[in-house]
């Protein structure tokens, strides 16, 4: 499987569609363009969300198995009352003092380690990692950029140029170095101590090019790599960008916001402390919020020199709606809930793969879990595609990641229950029979 193609994508042709489904699709083409993707062999016509479950035009619920922009419940009461009632009293940008972003900026700073000292806001975790890499700049006066191999960053055309799971079609810069992921069965047993050995190559290349290293850039779980979500990987790779005068940028747009069970952030279980951090999806529950939190000497040299602004970034309204994010998981227990039905999901893809010898290596953190789909031992695109689509048929929704497009990614929303996990995992059942 090449880069290009995208795991879990409808192909025009493939299906034949209902005349409802047709026309969606033909005006879709029309109004959006050649450049936009579908997901699954016969796309879902959604049209409401509550909690754990998306109901299509047919009135048909889908238990949502992978959705982490909803991370606390599709349509949460609390946050859409908030959202509702800031817009209905005041929204402008944050050139006006407003008590709302400073609480905001309190709450998320209050989580992070003390060395981290200021938080600034943007509408999207693309954004978030474009201005990561503007102030890297800055700081380190480099340009180089680490980043692992199928990595996903965002899509502004900076941040795309270390994207490589965009595909050959978005070409790497040549500032652009890739890393294996810290893959045990690539890299050897130690996959910390491998890790370190893949950026201090990198390094090296930049350094043979005349390229100055600025940033090692990691999503902490490494979802589009593949979920490798053992803990403790970091440290050396830090410590080695530093080394090279480079900075540290943990990317928990995925992993962030108690997904892996264990404290709000990814990078804790690896006892590093960033230079910044990036946020994004889970942030707003489905309201365009991001940030990025970073060190106050890290922004220094930027901030002397450029004004940052950003109209909508950090706006009431926003701040109102991630408020009412943070207020949730808190009340509700969801990062313990996260340790305690992630393990539950585990333990069941443990023992179903006991019966079922394409389910491989299963690596899981909370509610963050990476199956590997294989045949005779080797990774099975194919035969992912077919469980990703079956268990659509069957009222089940996930994707498929990593490079081979034989990864189960399941990332369901933080408020999933045991009897969520006992649901998809009768549904994954009878589509594993089936095949």
């Amino acid at each position: 499987m090449t880069r290009d193609a995208m795991p879990n994508a409808f192909r025009p042709g493939a299906v034949d569609l209902t005349p409802q489904e047709a026309d969606l699709v033909a005006r879709r083409q029309a109004a959006l363009g050649p450049a936009y993707r579908l997901f699954y062999e016969r796309p879902l016509h959604l049209v409401r969300g509550e909690g754990v479950w998306l109901h299509d035009a047919a009135g048909r619920a889908y238990l949502d198995t992978y959705n982490n922009v909803a991370s606390v419940g599709h349509c949460h009461p609390k946050v859409v009352a908030a959202m509702a009632q800031q817009a209905g009293i005041f929204a402008s940008h944050t050139r006006y003092l407003h008590d709302t972003v400073l609480d905001l900026a309190e709450r998320l700073l209050a989580t992070m380690p003390k060395q981290i000292g200021h938080v600034m806001f943007t509408c999207t975790g693309s954004e978030a990692n474009d201005l990561a890499l503007r102030i890297a700049r800055a700081h380190t006066g480099g340009t180089g950029i680490i980043v692992t191999e199928n990595a996903y960053h965002g899509v502004t055309s900076a941040v795309a140029e270390f994207s490589p799971s965009l595909g050959h079609g978005v070409p790497l810069g040549p500032h652009v170095r890739s890393v294996a992921p810290p893959d045990p069965r690539r890299i050897g047993a130690d996959a910390g101590a491998g890790f370190t050995a893949q950026v201090v190559a990198a390094i090296e290349d930049l350094q043979r090019h005349g390229i100055r290293p600025a940033a090692l850039i990691v999503d902490t779980v490494f979802s589009s790599d593949g979920v490798f979500a053992a803990p403790h990987l970091l440290q050396g790779a830090v410590d080695t960008i530093r080394a090279a005068g480079g900075l540290f940028i943990a990317d928990e747009v995925q992993p962030g916001f108690g997904r892996l069970g264990e404290g709000m952030w990814g990078f804790s279980r690896h006892r590093v402390v960033p230079d910044m951090v990036s946020m994004g999806k889970p942030m707003g529950n489905g309201y365009p919020v991001a940030g990025l939190a970073l060190q106050p000497g890290v922004v220094a040299e930027f901030g002397a020199k450029a004004r940052y602004f950003n109209t909508f970034g950090g706006n009431p309204v926003a701040a109102a709606t991630a408020l009412a994010v943070l207020d949730v998981i808190e009340e509700e227990g969801l990062i313990a809930n996260a340790a305690a039905v992630g393990g539950l999901f585990r333990d069941g893809m443990l023992a179903l793969a006991k019966d079922h010898d394409h389910l491989g290596e299963l690596r899981a953190a909370g509610l963050f879990l990476g199956q590997d789909v294989v045949t005779d031992g080797a990774p099975d695109a194919v035969k992912t595609s077919r469980i990703v689509n079956g268990l659509r048929d069957a009222g089940v929704l996930i994707s498929a990641t990593g490079p081979k497009g034989h990864v189960l990614k399941i990332r369901p929303p933080l408020c999933f229950a045991a009897g969520d996990v006992a649901f998809f995992l009768d549904k994954l059942q009878g589509v594993l029979r089936r095949l």
